[in-house]
């Protein structure tokens, strides 16, 4: 597949010069992930949010992790916010949030909002700028462009998404989803090494590099990027903060 594309990405270069509930139970569940947070911060809740855990966001019958869980609602689930958590309570393997009262299948619970998002969550297969245009109808401040760049030879193609919005961990969900790194990948916690490089550890065969590359200065995220190496390919996509806007971008180039 990826030869297809970037055999495709030469010619218009030419014309034109190409696990069990995820991260969500393992941090969820555990109380020693938990830590009080700055509750002097408030944000703004719609109506309906989206779930962004790859395999779902646990409903539970209390503000708190440890209670009943009542229900799982899958990846993508619209899910209908009945009183959401003004304030950060809360801190999940890096994700700062609350417990937010949700309405889902005719049943009332709470949810962690970190695993909840304004932004609908890709599809399977879907495509940056397909992606970008649907959210525009709602999100009009969303920006999709497109780049060739390289040689003839060893032509590139960038893409770029711009989100409104400032939360770290939204941008990398769509990100991982829309273009398909490994969801073994969890979000990387703000807190941590300047320098830090995890590998993929199933790596597919003949890939080269599999790997996420994430920058911090005094323990705040400054880029995340997803690196994917084989023979004559890579795939670059870099994560980064933009003001009040969180920046996508992927580069494929032919080497």
């Amino acid at each position: 597949m990826k030869k297809v594309v970037f055999i495709a990405l030469a010619v218009a270069f030419v014309f034109a010069s190409c696990k069990n509930e995820t991260s969500e139970t393992k941090p969820l569940e555990s109380t020693n992930d938990l830590a009080l947070a700055d509750t002097s911060k408030t944000v703004e809740t719609p109506e309906y949010l989206y779930v962004t855990a790859f395999s779902g966001l646990s409903l539970r019958a209390f503000n708190n992790l440890n209670s009943e869980r009542l229900a799982k609602m899958p990846y993508g689930t619209k899910v209908k916010i009945v009183t959401p958590e003004k304030n950060t309570t809360m801190d999940v393997a890096g994700i700062k949030g609350g417990m937010d009262e949700v309405e889902f299948n005719h049943k009332k619970g709470f949810a962690f909002n970190g695993y909840l998002s304004k932004f609908f969550p890709p599809e399977l297969n879907s495509k940056a700028k397909g992606y970008a245009e649907e959210l525009q109808i709602v999100f009009p401040e969303v920006t999709y462009t497109e780049s060739v760049g390289g040689t003839a030879s060893k032509p590139s193609n960038t893409e770029t998404l711009v989100l409104p919005t400032k939360q770290w961990h939204e941008a990398f969900f769509v990100a991982q989803r829309l273009f398909d790194f490994p969801k073994e990948f969890d979000f990387p916690n703000p807190k941590g090494k300047d320098e830090q490089v995890i590998k993929d550890s199933k790596p597919e065969k003949d890939v080269w590099t599999s790997e996420l590359q994430v920058s911090r200065k005094d323990n705040t995220l400054q880029k995340i990027a997803y690196v994917y190496k084989t023979k004559g390919f890579t795939t670059t996509v870099h994560i980064t903060q933009e003001g009040d806007r969180m920046k996508i971008e992927k580069t494929e180039a032919i080497e």
